[in-house]
C-alpha cells in the first residue's frame, strides 16, 4: 500500500515576518543537533538553536534548510522530511528586534562531524559551536534552548513519530 502523500502547507507570511527554515536534525542514537549562540558583546548571555535561518531570493523553504544545514555545519548527507512545526517569534539581537516566522524540517543524518563551512559576519562572531544532544540531556538541561519546549517536543517526537500536520507552536516573544 503506497503512502499518503505529505500534506502541503501554504509558505505564506503576513506583517513583514522573516521567513525561516530551521532543521530538527536527529542522528543515529536519535541524538539533536545544536548550536550554541551567544550575544556579540555579552557572550555569558547565551542559548542552544537548531541550525537553520532565512531563506533567501527565491529559494523554497527547504532548499533554505539544507542550505543553511551545510553552511552552520557541513554537513550534507541527509534525508529532510517533513515540516514538525511552525512558529512565529520575536527577539532583540545584535541591536535589533528580529520577527520570524519558522518552520522546522526534520531530518535525519549518519554524519556527525560538524564543521562550519560558510557561516556569514554576524554568524562568525555570535556562534560558539555545535553539539549533539541527546532527549534526557536536553529534558535535564539547565542552558537557554529555543524553541523553549523543545525538550517536550523532541521526546513526543521520538515516542510518536512526526505529526500529521505541521503543529502550531505558541509564539515566543523574548523581551
Amino acid at each position: 500500500m503506497a503512502a499518503e502523500p505529505a500534506p502541503t502547507v501554504p509558505d505564506t507570511c503576513a506583517g513583514g515576518l522573516r521567513r525561516v527554515a530551521r532543521v530538527v536534525l536527529l542522528d543515529p542514537r536519535d541524538r539533536i543537533l545544536l548550536l550554541h549562540g551567544h550575544e556579540l558583546d555579552d557572550p555569558g548571555t547565551d542559548w542552544w538553536f537548531t541550525p537553520g535561518g532565512g531563506v533567501e531570493g527565491d529559494e523554497t523553504r527547504e532548499q533554505a534548510a539544507l542550505r543553511e544545514l551545510a553552511e552552520e555545519t557541513g554537513i550534507t548527507d541527509v534525508d529532510l522530511g517533513p515540516v514538525l512545526w511552525r512558529r512565529r517569534c520575536s527577539f532583540p539581537f545584535a541591536g535589533r528586534r528580529w520577527d520570524q516566522d519558522e518552520w522546522y524540517y526534520l531530518a535525519r543524518t549518519t554524519q556527525t562531524a560538524t564543521a562550519a563551512t560558510a557561516l556569514t559576519e554576524l554568524e562568525r562572531r555570535s556562534v560558539a559551536g555545535a553539539r549533539w544532544w541527546t532527549c534526557p540531556e536536553l529534558l535535564d538541561a539547565r542552558e537557554t534552548v529555543y524553541p523553549t519546549k523543545l525538550a517536550g517536543l523532541l521526546r513526543k517526537l521520538l515516542d510518536e513519530g512526526p505529526p500529521a500536520a505541521p503543529v502550531t507552536l505558541d509564539t515566543e516573544i523574548v523581551r
